[in-house]
This record gives structure tokens, sequence and C-alpha cells, in this order.
């Protein structure tokens, strides 16, 4: 691969002060492994304690607005997020998807207003288990990114996650896993020309643990993972990051 693996650790809805010492260890075994970029997004609460705490990784937020400012309680726009240490931002997990209504247009404005304060991105995507079994998930998750992706690909990274494996221990088979990432890959081309498209990282999500990193990360076109509730604890996210420093 072109570039390191990237591997990330979305907290979610986890997290208070005393998790920093998950955050420090974390951090401290990725210095170890140069061969890696790691990245946490804990929850807002955490992101300036937790970058004023760590000195290797990359520290990020799970969401954010399209507008610079306004009448929008409880949200937070990306420069807010970027003055408060994010380097990065997640947008269009499938929680937001669903919980929050966001539409593909809503995420595009998402990683196109991240973009514009210099933040990476990492844009999701993903199918419903009824939409596997229908037999369409590739063109029907293609679609989905089509419509999500930003008009330019600066520090963009993708998250496949099928809706169906997050959280629940179940993983697609990798050849499912390989074609869809090579279906991604085809998108990407086509929007942003074969030497930017490459260029994009396209990660794995979805029940990522230490026991099966090393087959789903050897799949082509994987360039990462992002990982839920294994992240949460040094133990739990320290050997994902091993076995994407073992591959070749």
């Amino acid at each position: 691969m072109s570039q390191r693996y990237y591997i990330v650790g979305n907290w979610k809805m986890n997290g208070m002060r005393a998790a920093l010492s998950e955050a420090r260890a974390i951090d401290r075994a990725a210095q170890r492994l140069p061969k890696v970029e790691v990245a946490l997004a804990p929850p807002v609460t955490l992101i300036a304690a937790m970058r004023e705490s760590l000195n290797g990784i990359g520290v990020g937020a799970q969401n954010c607005h399209h507008a610079e400012k306004g009448a929008h309680t409880g949200d937070l726009a990306a420069s807010m997020l970027r003055e408060g240490g994010a380097d990065f931002v997640i947008v269009g997990h499938s929680e937001r998807r669903a919980d929050h209504n966001e539409t593909n247009e809503m995420v595009k404005a998402k990683a196109e207003a991240a973009q514009g304060v210099d933040m990476g991105v990492i844009l999701c995507v993903g199918e419903s288990e009824a939409e596997r079994d229908s037999g369409e998930a590739e063109e029907i998750v293609a679609r989905q990114l089509a419509a999500s992706l930003p008009d330019n690909a600066q520090r963009l990274s993708v998250a496949y996650e099928p809706i169906w494996a997050i959280g629940t221990g179940r993983v697609p088979q990798t050849g499912d896993v390989a074609k869809m990432h090579r279906r991604l890959r085809e998108v990407l081309v086509e929007k942003y020309g074969d030497e930017e498209g490459a260029e994009v990282r396209i990660l794995y999500g979805g029940s990522v643990k230490g026991e099966n990193a090393a087959e789903l990360l050897a799949v082509p076109e994987v360039g990462g993972a992002l990982v839920g509730g294994a992240s949460l604890t040094a133990d739990g996210f320290v050997p994902i990051v091993v076995a994407a420093s073992e591959q070749d």
C-alpha cells in the first residue's frame, strides 16, 4: 500500500475523563508502531483534554454541522471543533443517518464544511441487512457514496460499515468485503480521477476485533478500520493496531 493503514476508534457516546488513561495507553502503543496511522474520536467533551494528553495519534469528532455559525442549538461547527482540538471528523455514520435523518446531501455538506477548515473527513456508508439480502448491496452503497462525496478528495477517507455488522459481532465474508471495496474504489476514481481516487483510503468497520483484524486488513482495497466498541480500551484496540502493523 502507498499509504499507512489508518486505524480509527469511534467511542460514540462513551467515555468520561477517567477514560483518558485508556487513550494514553493507546497513544503510547501507537508511538511504538509508526507504520500505522492511529486516531480516536471521543465524545466532544473529551476532545480538548485528549488532544492535550496525547502526542502520537489523531483526535477527532463524531459529527459536525454544515454551517459556519448560526441559530443551531446544540450543534457545533467544524471550525469550533477544529479550535477545540479535533483534526478530523466522522460524517454520515449510519447511526446519524438513521437516528437524525441525515441525508446524503447533508453528509456531503458536512464533509465540505470540515474540509473548509482543513480537517480530515471519514465519510461512512453501508447497507442494511435487507439491502444485503436483496443482492443489490454493492450498487446501493455505491450510489450512497456517490451522492455523499464532497467535491474534492482533500484529506478524505471512506469507511464502509455494513449496518447489520455494527456492534453485532457479525462480520461479512472477506470476499464480500473485497467486492464492496472494489466497487467503492470505482466510484472514487470516477469522481476524482485515477490518481486522486486511488489515494482515498477505504476503511472497513463493523465488529472489528483483534481476533479478526488481520484477516480483514489483508483484503484488497482495505486501507484501515473504523472500530467501535473494541476501541474503548487499550486491551481491545491495540491488537488491531498491531495487526495493521504486521501487514505487508
